[in-house]
């Protein structure tokens, strides 16, 4: 299969990525986005958590800016939430699940 264009990596990523920079920012300094994901050790920040900070450089950036790193974490961000919207819980509450939390450390707020 082909490499995915810029422009097919972009769309895809703004298609998944419906929390602006300022509102992901905002989001990301809370305890509720602290409070989910996986880390490699005790105190250290989540793998979301850090890609919520990463889409917030990208978000920021100009089209024409973004490089070969920006363009694998937008691949991996539109990886991660489609695969994580998959599991949407039927039981818990939605708008305080891990669930919803962790997809909007990834940028995505499923109840938007």
């Amino acid at each position: 299969m082909a490499d995915k264009s810029t422009d097919q990596i972009r769309s895809e990523f703004d298609d998944v990525v419906n929390m602006g920079s300022k509102e992901l920012e905002d989001w990301l300094g809370t305890d509720e986005s602290r409070s989910v994901g996986q880390s490699s050790g005790e105190g250290e920040e989540s793998t979301g958590h850090y890609m919520g900070r990463r889409i917030v450089e990208i978000l920021e950036k100009n089209k024409g800016d973004l490089d070969d790193d920006d363009l694998a974490a937008m691949k991996k961000v539109h990886g991660y939430v489609e695969r994580h919207l998959q599991q949407k819980p039927s039981k818990e509450e939605l708008k305080t699940s891990t669930w919803r939390y962790s997809l909007m450390n990834w940028g995505h707020d499923p109840l938007k």
